[in-house]
């Protein structure tokens, strides 16, 4: 339990397992190492796919933290923490959202289908603005959402966007291990910032 006024950062991962070199775990690792309390949510046993054992998932793990929170999630984690927001309130600072799919058209093969994801539950997704400040931080050219789609998201969401170029989503398989953005957007959000910048800057 955080004992202090700085936010526990809340790691939301997507729907995979542990994945040691993703931006997220090395983050976690980092802020950790400078004396932060950080806190990640883990992976679900079974039926992952459901969208209430994810929410439940995040809402067990914020519980027991005191204080002041910092969200940040990729992928998956993105609809699942503004799910969570539409059902609870917490005192959390600010929110990075990074890559959030888009679950309102068809994503590529191998992922779940829209039929998939409307039975167990993840649409439709919330649309109003989010309770507390944040940064949609979305690739060019991401597979699993177009520029346009992520924007209109944002917009509804009221997030900064930051526009980050081609990183694909964002992930391993794109290159990224490591993405030090993170921390400064992360630093932003701590100092109260997201909802004075200028929306669909460029990075």
């Amino acid at each position: 339990m955080s004992s202090t006024t700085e936010p526990t950062v809340v790691i939301v991962p997507g729907l995979r397992d542990h994945v040691a070199d993703h931006w997220q775990t090395r983050l976690a690792e980092r802020l950790a190492e400078a004396g932060r309390a950080v806190r990640t949510v883990p992976p679900l046993e079974g039926e992952r796919l459901a969208l209430d054992a994810q929410v439940g998932n995040l809402a067990a793990t914020l519980a027991p933290l005191d204080g002041p929170l910092l969200l940040v999630a990729h992928s998956a984690g993105v609809i699942t923490t503004v799910h969570w927001a539409a059902r609870h309130r917490a005192d959390v600072r600010g929110a990075l959202l990074a890559t959030p799919p888009d679950f309102g058209t068809p994503l590529p093969e191998g992922y779940p289908t829209r039929v998939e994801l409307a039975r167990n539950g993840w649409t439709p997704v919330p649309r109003g603005p989010l309770p507390f400040p944040s940064i949609v931080a979305a690739g060019a050219d991401d597979p699993l959402g177009a520029p346009d789609r992520v924007a209109a998201l944002a917009r509804d969401w009221g997030s900064r966007l930051v526009e980050l170029g081609e990183v694909g989503h964002l992930n391993p398989a794109s290159g990224y291990g490591e993405w030090p953005l993170a921390e400064e957007l992360l630093a932003q959000l701590e100092a109260g910032s997201a909802r004075t910048a200028p929306a669909g800057e460029r990075v």
